[in-house]
Protein backbone atom coordinates (compact mmCIF):
# COMPACT_ATOMS: atom_id res chain seq x y z
CA UNK A 1 0.00 0.00 0.00
CA UNK A 2 0.99 3.64 -0.64
CA UNK A 3 0.94 5.91 2.63
CA UNK A 4 0.26 9.02 2.02
CA UNK A 5 2.02 11.85 3.78
CA UNK A 6 0.06 14.42 6.17
CA UNK A 7 1.72 17.48 6.44
CA UNK A 8 2.03 18.48 9.61
CA UNK A 9 0.08 21.87 11.27
CA UNK A 10 3.05 24.26 11.08
CA UNK A 11 3.32 23.34 7.60
CA UNK A 12 -0.31 24.34 6.32
CA UNK A 13 -0.57 27.48 8.00
CA UNK A 14 3.07 28.34 7.25
CA UNK A 15 2.70 31.47 5.23
CA UNK A 16 3.75 31.36 1.32
CA UNK A 17 6.84 33.24 0.87
CA UNK A 18 6.15 36.57 -0.38
CA UNK A 19 6.07 37.96 -3.68
CA UNK A 20 9.37 39.84 -4.87
CA UNK A 21 8.70 43.52 -4.71
CA UNK A 22 9.25 45.91 -6.98
CA UNK A 23 12.32 47.94 -6.87
CA UNK A 24 11.80 51.75 -5.00
CA UNK A 25 12.20 53.58 -7.83
CA UNK A 26 14.83 56.32 -7.08
CA UNK A 27 14.01 59.93 -6.82
CA UNK A 28 13.99 61.92 -10.35
CA UNK A 29 14.19 58.52 -12.05
CA UNK A 30 10.10 58.52 -13.17
CA UNK A 31 8.76 61.76 -12.32
CA UNK A 32 4.83 60.74 -10.77
CA UNK A 33 2.18 63.32 -13.28
CA UNK A 34 2.18 64.38 -16.86
CA UNK A 35 5.24 65.89 -18.70
CA UNK A 36 5.94 68.97 -19.94
CA UNK A 37 4.56 68.58 -23.46
CA UNK A 38 1.72 66.79 -22.62
CA UNK A 39 0.79 69.94 -19.69
CA UNK A 40 1.87 72.02 -22.76
CA UNK A 41 -0.45 70.51 -24.67
CA UNK A 42 -3.46 70.97 -22.73
CA UNK A 43 -2.82 74.30 -22.12
CA UNK A 44 -2.50 75.20 -25.85
CA UNK A 45 -5.88 73.27 -26.23
CA UNK A 46 -7.58 74.95 -23.53
CA UNK A 47 -7.13 78.35 -24.89
CA UNK A 48 -7.70 77.09 -28.64
CA UNK A 49 -11.22 76.10 -27.67
CA UNK A 50 -11.64 78.99 -25.42
CA UNK A 51 -10.55 81.36 -28.38
CA UNK A 52 -13.45 79.06 -30.81
CA UNK A 53 -15.94 79.49 -28.30
CA UNK A 54 -15.49 83.20 -28.24
CA UNK A 55 -15.91 83.48 -32.32
CA UNK A 56 -18.89 81.02 -32.02
CA UNK A 57 -20.61 82.96 -29.20
CA UNK A 58 -19.86 86.75 -31.36
CA UNK A 59 -21.04 85.18 -34.94
CA UNK A 60 -23.83 84.21 -33.13
CA UNK A 61 -24.63 88.22 -32.28
CA UNK A 62 -22.69 89.60 -35.77
CA UNK A 63 -25.22 92.74 -35.27
CA UNK A 64 -24.68 93.06 -31.65
CA UNK A 65 -20.89 92.80 -32.12
CA UNK A 66 -20.19 94.77 -35.23
CA UNK A 67 -22.08 97.91 -33.12
CA UNK A 68 -20.07 97.37 -30.33
CA UNK A 69 -17.05 97.59 -32.27
CA UNK A 70 -18.53 100.24 -33.88
CA UNK A 71 -18.77 102.19 -30.87
CA UNK A 72 -15.58 101.51 -29.27
CA UNK A 73 -14.16 102.28 -32.75
CA UNK A 74 -15.32 106.16 -32.72
CA UNK A 75 -14.05 106.52 -29.18
CA UNK A 76 -10.75 105.77 -30.49
CA UNK A 77 -10.52 107.43 -33.79
CA UNK A 78 -11.14 110.69 -32.15
CA UNK A 79 -8.23 111.39 -29.97
CA UNK A 80 -5.90 109.70 -32.89
CA UNK A 81 -7.31 111.67 -35.10
CA UNK A 82 -7.17 114.74 -33.71
CA UNK A 83 -3.43 114.18 -32.64
CA UNK A 84 -2.73 113.15 -36.81
CA UNK A 85 -4.51 116.80 -37.73
CA UNK A 86 -1.83 118.45 -35.15
CA UNK A 87 0.89 116.84 -36.33
CA UNK A 88 0.01 117.92 -40.39
CA UNK A 89 -0.81 121.24 -39.14
CA UNK A 90 2.90 121.27 -37.99
CA UNK A 91 3.95 120.61 -41.24
CA UNK A 92 1.44 123.72 -42.63
CA UNK A 93 3.40 126.43 -44.79
CA UNK A 94 7.11 124.05 -44.45
CA UNK A 95 7.61 123.66 -40.80
CA UNK A 96 7.08 125.16 -37.51
CA UNK A 97 10.81 125.85 -37.21
CA UNK A 98 10.61 128.41 -39.97
CA UNK A 99 8.48 130.14 -37.67
CA UNK A 100 11.60 130.46 -35.01
CA UNK A 101 14.44 131.36 -37.17
CA UNK A 102 17.48 133.12 -35.86
CA UNK A 103 18.48 136.29 -37.86
CA UNK A 104 22.32 137.18 -37.40
CA UNK A 105 23.64 140.34 -38.64
CA UNK A 106 27.30 140.53 -39.72
CA UNK A 107 29.51 143.61 -39.71
CA UNK A 108 29.06 146.06 -42.80
CA UNK A 109 32.34 144.97 -44.01
CA UNK A 110 31.99 141.45 -44.31
CA UNK A 111 31.63 140.37 -47.73
CA UNK A 112 30.09 137.80 -49.44
CA UNK A 113 32.72 135.16 -49.30
CA UNK A 114 33.04 135.90 -45.47
CA UNK A 115 28.95 135.41 -45.36
CA UNK A 116 29.06 132.23 -47.42
CA UNK A 117 31.95 130.64 -45.47
CA UNK A 118 29.94 131.50 -42.17
CA UNK A 119 26.97 130.02 -44.13
CA UNK A 120 28.58 126.67 -45.09
CA UNK A 121 30.33 126.50 -41.14
CA UNK A 122 26.82 127.06 -39.63
CA UNK A 123 25.01 124.27 -41.55
CA UNK A 124 27.64 121.81 -39.72
CA UNK A 125 26.57 122.77 -36.25
CA UNK A 126 24.22 120.42 -34.26
CA UNK A 127 20.72 121.56 -33.75
CA UNK A 128 20.85 123.46 -37.06
CA UNK A 129 18.52 122.26 -39.66
CA UNK A 130 19.17 125.16 -42.61
CA UNK A 131 20.80 128.24 -43.05
CA UNK A 132 20.87 130.88 -45.92
CA UNK A 133 22.84 133.83 -46.58
CA UNK A 134 20.99 137.35 -47.97
CA UNK A 135 23.56 139.64 -49.04
CA UNK A 136 24.08 143.26 -48.63
CA UNK A 137 22.98 143.78 -52.26
CA UNK A 138 19.50 141.39 -51.69
CA UNK A 139 18.53 142.86 -48.65
CA UNK A 140 18.53 146.16 -49.97
CA UNK A 141 16.49 144.94 -53.07
CA UNK A 142 13.99 143.19 -50.81
CA UNK A 143 13.43 146.13 -48.98
CA UNK A 144 13.30 148.02 -51.59
CA UNK A 145 10.07 146.42 -53.08
CA UNK A 146 8.83 145.49 -49.70
CA UNK A 147 9.04 149.47 -48.26
CA UNK A 148 7.78 151.15 -51.50
CA UNK A 149 11.06 153.52 -51.04
CA UNK A 150 13.08 152.66 -53.82
CA UNK A 151 13.40 155.97 -54.85
CA UNK A 152 14.28 157.41 -51.60
CA UNK A 153 16.90 154.60 -51.06
CA UNK A 154 18.96 155.05 -54.57
CA UNK A 155 19.47 158.81 -53.22
CA UNK A 156 21.73 157.06 -50.27
CA UNK A 157 25.14 156.86 -51.24
CA UNK A 158 26.08 153.99 -48.95
CA UNK A 159 23.80 150.89 -48.43
CA UNK A 160 23.31 150.82 -44.85
CA UNK A 161 21.79 147.32 -44.40
CA UNK A 162 24.46 144.13 -43.32
CA UNK A 163 24.44 140.45 -44.70
CA UNK A 164 22.27 138.75 -42.99
CA UNK A 165 22.45 134.81 -42.23
CA UNK A 166 19.30 132.88 -41.14
CA UNK A 167 19.28 129.82 -39.26
CA UNK A 168 16.57 127.32 -39.01
CA UNK A 169 16.97 125.45 -35.85
CA UNK A 170 15.87 122.13 -35.60
CA UNK A 171 13.42 121.92 -33.13
CA UNK A 172 11.13 124.92 -31.82
CA UNK A 173 12.52 124.48 -27.70
CA UNK A 174 13.01 127.82 -26.28
CA UNK A 175 16.13 127.06 -23.84
CA UNK A 176 17.69 125.03 -26.47
CA UNK A 177 16.99 128.41 -29.31
CA UNK A 178 18.25 130.58 -26.31
CA UNK A 179 21.27 128.34 -26.17
CA UNK A 180 22.39 128.21 -30.02
CA UNK A 181 21.54 131.90 -30.48
CA UNK A 182 24.09 132.69 -28.07
CA UNK A 183 26.74 130.40 -29.28
CA UNK A 184 25.90 131.99 -32.63
CA UNK A 185 26.64 135.21 -31.74
CA UNK A 186 30.07 134.64 -30.37
CA UNK A 187 31.12 133.50 -33.84
CA UNK A 188 33.48 135.87 -35.87
CA UNK A 189 32.12 138.35 -37.91
CA UNK A 190 28.37 138.48 -36.53
CA UNK A 191 27.06 142.01 -35.23
CA UNK A 192 23.71 140.70 -33.65
CA UNK A 193 21.97 137.69 -33.19
CA UNK A 194 18.36 137.91 -33.23
CA UNK A 195 15.70 135.80 -32.42
CA UNK A 196 12.13 136.71 -31.27
CA UNK A 197 11.27 133.87 -28.39
CA UNK A 198 8.00 135.91 -27.67
CA UNK A 199 6.54 134.10 -31.13
CA UNK A 200 8.22 131.45 -30.15
CA UNK A 201 6.69 131.02 -26.17
CA UNK A 202 3.25 131.45 -28.31
CA UNK A 203 3.95 128.96 -30.33
CA UNK A 204 5.12 126.15 -27.60
CA UNK A 205 2.12 127.61 -25.84
CA UNK A 206 -0.46 126.73 -28.95
CA UNK A 207 1.07 123.09 -29.16
CA UNK A 208 1.49 122.51 -25.36
CA UNK A 209 -2.48 123.20 -25.54
CA UNK A 210 -3.03 121.16 -28.69
CA UNK A 211 -0.97 118.42 -27.05
CA UNK A 212 -2.95 118.82 -23.62
CA UNK A 213 -6.30 118.93 -25.51
CA UNK A 214 -5.96 115.62 -27.18
CA UNK A 215 -4.03 113.80 -23.59
CA UNK A 216 -7.40 114.68 -21.72
CA UNK A 217 -9.86 113.88 -24.45
CA UNK A 218 -7.83 110.26 -25.07
CA UNK A 219 -8.04 109.99 -21.16
CA UNK A 220 -12.13 110.42 -20.87
CA UNK A 221 -12.82 107.91 -23.89
CA UNK A 222 -10.82 105.24 -22.87
CA UNK A 223 -12.67 105.61 -19.47
CA UNK A 224 -15.69 105.13 -21.41
CA UNK A 225 -14.31 102.43 -23.73
CA UNK A 226 -13.31 100.68 -20.21
CA UNK A 227 -16.85 101.04 -18.73
CA UNK A 228 -18.63 100.24 -22.22
CA UNK A 229 -16.35 96.90 -22.39
CA UNK A 230 -16.57 96.23 -18.84
CA UNK A 231 -20.91 95.94 -19.59
CA UNK A 232 -20.86 93.62 -22.51
CA UNK A 233 -18.72 91.31 -20.66
CA UNK A 234 -21.02 91.57 -17.87
CA UNK A 235 -23.87 91.14 -19.69
CA UNK A 236 -22.12 88.05 -20.95
CA UNK A 237 -21.72 86.45 -17.79
CA UNK A 238 -24.98 86.82 -16.62
CA UNK A 239 -26.15 85.34 -19.65
CA UNK A 240 -23.67 82.13 -18.83
CA UNK A 241 -24.19 82.31 -15.01
CA UNK A 242 -25.53 78.95 -14.98
CA UNK A 243 -22.98 77.48 -16.72
CA UNK A 244 -20.48 78.96 -14.95
CA UNK A 245 -21.70 78.14 -11.64
CA UNK A 246 -21.53 74.17 -12.90
CA UNK A 247 -17.82 74.42 -14.05
CA UNK A 248 -17.41 76.07 -10.41
CA UNK A 249 -19.02 73.22 -8.84
CA UNK A 250 -17.38 70.09 -10.59
CA UNK A 251 -13.64 71.99 -9.90
CA UNK A 252 -13.15 74.46 -12.39
CA UNK A 253 -10.59 76.87 -11.81
CA UNK A 254 -10.80 80.88 -11.56
CA UNK A 255 -8.60 81.08 -14.70
CA UNK A 256 -10.86 78.63 -16.82
CA UNK A 257 -13.36 80.63 -15.80
CA UNK A 258 -11.93 83.77 -17.41
CA UNK A 259 -10.05 82.50 -20.14
CA UNK A 260 -13.41 82.82 -22.60
CA UNK A 261 -14.61 86.52 -21.55
CA UNK A 262 -10.55 87.96 -21.89
CA UNK A 263 -10.67 86.59 -25.29
CA UNK A 264 -13.79 87.98 -26.06
CA UNK A 265 -12.91 91.46 -24.47
CA UNK A 266 -9.49 91.43 -27.18
CA UNK A 267 -11.81 90.00 -30.12
CA UNK A 268 -13.75 93.47 -29.33
CA UNK A 269 -10.67 95.44 -29.22
CA UNK A 270 -9.29 93.98 -31.99
CA UNK A 271 -12.67 94.95 -34.09
CA UNK A 272 -12.90 98.06 -32.70
CA UNK A 273 -8.93 98.82 -33.38
CA UNK A 274 -9.54 97.83 -37.72
CA UNK A 275 -12.62 100.18 -37.49
CA UNK A 276 -11.09 102.83 -35.81
CA UNK A 277 -8.02 102.63 -38.48
CA UNK A 278 -10.75 102.36 -41.67
CA UNK A 279 -12.63 105.47 -40.32
CA UNK A 280 -9.18 107.45 -39.64
CA UNK A 281 -8.07 106.40 -42.95
CA UNK A 282 -11.26 107.36 -44.73
CA UNK A 283 -12.00 110.75 -43.38
CA UNK A 284 -8.67 112.02 -43.79
CA UNK A 285 -9.07 110.86 -47.19
CA UNK A 286 -12.24 113.04 -47.65
CA UNK A 287 -11.10 115.72 -45.77
CA UNK A 288 -8.15 115.82 -47.85
CA UNK A 289 -10.21 117.17 -50.26
CA UNK A 290 -11.27 120.17 -49.53
CA UNK A 291 -7.85 120.68 -47.91
CA UNK A 292 -5.91 120.68 -51.61
CA UNK A 293 -8.62 122.88 -52.71
CA UNK A 294 -8.49 125.32 -50.14
CA UNK A 295 -4.49 125.20 -50.02
CA UNK A 296 -4.38 125.80 -54.05
CA UNK A 297 -6.09 129.03 -53.88
CA UNK A 298 -3.02 130.18 -51.72
CA UNK A 299 -0.51 128.63 -54.08
CA UNK A 300 0.79 126.07 -51.51
CA UNK A 301 0.81 122.09 -52.23
CA UNK A 302 0.08 121.31 -49.02
CA UNK A 303 -1.88 118.04 -48.16
CA UNK A 304 -2.91 116.23 -45.09
CA UNK A 305 -0.87 112.63 -44.93
CA UNK A 306 -2.63 109.39 -44.17
CA UNK A 307 -2.53 107.32 -41.27
CA UNK A 308 1.03 106.18 -40.85
CA UNK A 309 1.74 102.25 -40.59
CA UNK A 310 3.25 102.59 -37.03
CA UNK A 311 0.23 104.61 -35.85
CA UNK A 312 -1.72 102.40 -37.34
CA UNK A 313 -0.68 98.93 -35.65
CA UNK A 314 -0.16 101.37 -32.09
CA UNK A 315 -4.07 101.84 -32.18
CA UNK A 316 -4.83 98.21 -32.67
CA UNK A 317 -2.59 97.00 -30.33
CA UNK A 318 -3.85 99.43 -28.09
CA UNK A 319 -7.35 98.57 -27.98
CA UNK A 320 -6.95 94.91 -27.81
CA UNK A 321 -5.01 95.73 -24.65
CA UNK A 322 -7.91 98.00 -23.84
CA UNK A 323 -10.66 95.52 -24.47
CA UNK A 324 -8.22 92.58 -22.72
CA UNK A 325 -7.91 95.40 -19.75
CA UNK A 326 -11.75 95.93 -19.63
CA UNK A 327 -12.99 92.58 -19.70
CA UNK A 328 -10.41 91.41 -16.73
CA UNK A 329 -12.01 94.07 -14.14
CA UNK A 330 -15.58 92.87 -15.65
CA UNK A 331 -14.97 89.40 -14.55
CA UNK A 332 -12.52 90.21 -11.58
CA UNK A 333 -15.47 92.07 -10.05
CA UNK A 334 -18.17 89.40 -10.68
CA UNK A 335 -16.17 86.34 -10.30
CA UNK A 336 -16.70 86.03 -6.32
CA UNK A 337 -20.72 86.29 -7.13
CA UNK A 338 -20.35 83.27 -9.82
CA UNK A 339 -19.40 80.68 -6.26
CA UNK A 340 -21.85 77.48 -6.50
CA UNK A 341 -24.45 77.73 -3.87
Amino acid sequence: MTTTRTPKVSERVAPKPADPQPAKKKRGEDDDGPDFRTLLHAWLESHRASLADSLRRLGKQPIGSFFTCLVMAVALSMPMGLSLLLKNVEKLGGSWQRAAQISLYLKLDAGSREGEALRDEIKGMPGVADALYVSREQALDEFQQQSGLGEALRELPDNPLPGVVVVTPTEVDKPALEALRQRLSELPRVEVAQLDLLWVERLAAILKLGDRFVFGLAVMLISALLLVIGNTIRLHIENRRTEIEVIKLVGGTDAYVRRPFLYMGALYGLGAGLLAWGILAFGLNWLNEAVVGLSGLYGSDFALGGVPASDGLSLLIGAVLLGYIGAWIAVARHLNELAPR
